[in-house]
């Protein structure tokens, strides 16, 4: 029987989201994950190979603030 490992709270905020989990996490699609990249738009990626840029899990706590609206009251 597997066992998860658990990871430490203080090392959650660093761990890297692959492109494609990205999406999923925020729930649109890779092309739409692309237009708002291009646009400049996104958070920021880190390259973590040639092919692939991840985003770590505080990177992308803090592009979801910067998007917070203000609702009318």
């Amino acid at each position: 029987m597997s066992q998860k490992q658990e990871i430490p709270g203080y090392i959650e905020g660093d761990r890297v989201l692959s492109f494609d989990d990205w999406c999923k996490l925020n729930g649109f699609s890779r092309s739409t994950g692309q237009r708002l990249i291009a646009a400049g738009n996104g958070p920021q990626f880190i390259k973590l190979s040639e092919r692939r840029k991840g985003v770590t899990v505080a990177e992308n706590r803090r592009w979801q603030a910067s998007r917070l609206i203000e609702t009318a009251a």
